[in-house]
């Protein structure tokens, strides 16, 4: 008989309603048998037991806030009864955890194009990145013109794009850097057989110098064009330019590649009450799985480690990454009290129809995308990957913001869970993974995997293998829905003035 409800921790005084509940249904777990006094919709919590009001209430067997009056067993907790205990920045203690994983090393490989550096893209593709959105227009028309002239042709090439963006110029300090690291990252991607860095000649992003910022470049594959400098029609100019950069492209064949190549971001937006129970634990062993085979996963969303922090703290390798961790943390707190801003208040609407009420019941099942494997690197927003393994990055929560930061540290595809759905990607492959079969049933056109299967019958040792075989089939060239459907842009983070 399927399972209506879930406590997930022993320690937990709530159980997850896995379909909706009426009031005078009857919950019972172990010993414990609870009557709701009102109705429960699906991915809510119910209390298990009577709580006392401030007294904290407990999921994932952490607390996840307080409740803000006294509470019966049976009632239906959600934002209006609970509130977060977070606040400001905090001190931390290391605790080191070192779990060893036991998970066996598999010769698997995926299909991808070996680079010139020792790299490996899971596409081919031409990339027109403006150094500035003055140009957005020209580079949109040299997409559109390249791909009308290549249409039909018998070419290893994938696709064209062009990254537009707003920025570039008018910005100053940690902004512009933040610019010109992402938009360097975007250049140095494997995924991009080729790139045309299209400036327009005055800005503050300087052509020139952002060329350097690249260091050692393949200036065979990389190429500027400056429009101000062109006499004439820059757009010819440019189609000169691609064409050189698509014959060269072209030549690229996919090949057999140890999967320990792979490097995947972990994301999710559009929490439900069923993300920490479905989807975010299936990417956390896929997570798992893929740093046993010695490849690569980032996690990001800081503001969404809010509250579960230290178990990423504790999985440090070592005290300095511990230390980057906990700056990671605070400097993020900083960033929203800096601007008036208070640190707790992250679940949004359809966080809390779909299930989440505080923002540490969102960071406990946001936090189970990097499964249990230890920590190994910790990024700054636009740094590129340098250690494999288990990296946590520094990137808001906005769902389009983070999965460009993914992108651009050097991940070839990012895994997305949601539970309210989403239809955009970013400059690489963005699997959506749905929480529960409804999200999936209703919009099988934005998701690629569900992982609501989960509630119906399927266990998690089916699932697993099931799961690397569709993420390494979209490394090895299988679209995914958003590339389908041809929903693809970059967001950059931004803080400071505009001038």
């Amino acid at each position: 008989m399927q399972t209506t409800f879930l406590k997930i921790n022993p320690a937990d005084t709530v159980a997850v309603c896995l379909v909706e509940k009426k009031k005078g249904d009857i919950i019972e777990v172990g010993n414990v048998k609870v009557t709701l006094n009102e109705d429960v919709p699906a991915g809510h919590k119910v209390l298990l037991r009577d709580v006392k009001k401030g007294e904290d209430i407990i999921k994932y067997g952490y607390p996840i806030g307080h409740a803000i009056t006294d509470l019966k067993a049976g009632q239906w907790v959600n934002e209006n009864n609970l509130k977060t205990n977070l606040s400001g920045t905090l001190e931390y203690t290391y605790l080191p955890v070192n779990e060893q994983l036991q998970i066996k090393k598999e010769n698997r490989t995926f299909k991808g194009y070996l680079r010139k550096n020792g790299d490996v893209g899971v596409r081919n593709e031409i990339w027109i990145v403006p150094t500035v959105g003055c140009v957005n227009g020209i580079a949109e028309k040299l997409a559109a013109k390249l791909r009308k002239e290549t249409e039909g042709t018998d070419s290893s090439v994938d696709s064209v794009y062009c990254w537009h963006h707003n920025y570039g110029c008018s910005q100053l300090s940690g902004d512009h850097e933040n610019t010109r690291k992402v938009l360097r990252d975007i250049c140095l991607h494997p995924n991009a057989g080729a790139v045309l860095v299209l400036g327009l000649g005055c800005e503050n992003n300087q052509p020139d110098a952002f060329m350097q910022l690249l260091g050692d470049y393949d200036k065979e594959r990389i190429r500027l064009l400056v429009t101000q400098q062109v006499d004439g029609d820059e757009i010819e100019a440019g189609m000169q330019i691609l064409r050189e950069l698509y014959a060269i492209a072209s030549r690229d064949k996919r090949q057999e590649v140890p999967v320990s190549k792979l490097r995947v971001g972990l994301k999710c937006g559009g929490s439900d009450g069923f993300s920490g129970i479905t989807a975010n634990p299936l990417v956390g062993e896929f997570s798992d799985w893929l740093v046993a085979q010695g490849g690569t996963s980032v996690l990001t969303e800081v503001p969404e480690m809010f509250g579960a922090e230290t178990i990423l703290m504790n999985r440090c390798e070592k005290p300095e990454l511990f230390e980057k961790t906990v700056s990671l943390i605070n400097n993020f707190k900083e960033y929203f009290l800096s601007h008036g801003e208070p640190v707790g208040e992250n679940p949004s609407p359809g966080n809390k129809a779909g299930g989440i009420s505080t923002l540490e019941d969102k960071a406990l099942g946001c936090t189970q995308k990097c499964g249990r494997a230890p920590v190994s690197g910790v990024m700054e927003y636009g740094d590129r990957l340098e250690n494999t393994g288990l990296n946590l990055l520094s990137a808001p929560g906005n769902d389009l913001v983070a999965a460009t930061a993914l992108a651009s540290c050097g991940c070839h595809l990012v895994l997305f869970t949601t539970g309210r759905g989403t239809p955009f990607g970013t400059f690489v492959p963005t699997m959506k993974i749905a929480t529960n079969p409804t999200l999936a049933l209703r919009k099988p056109n934005w998701v690629d995997f569900s992982a609501g299967q989960l509630v119906e019958g399927r266990t998690m040792e089916e699932l697993v293998p099931e799961f690397i075989d569709k993420v390494l089939a979209v490394a090895s060239g299988e679209l995914a829905r958003n590339e389908e459907n041809d929903y693809r842009e970059i967001a950059i983070f931004k803080n400071g003035v505009t001038l």
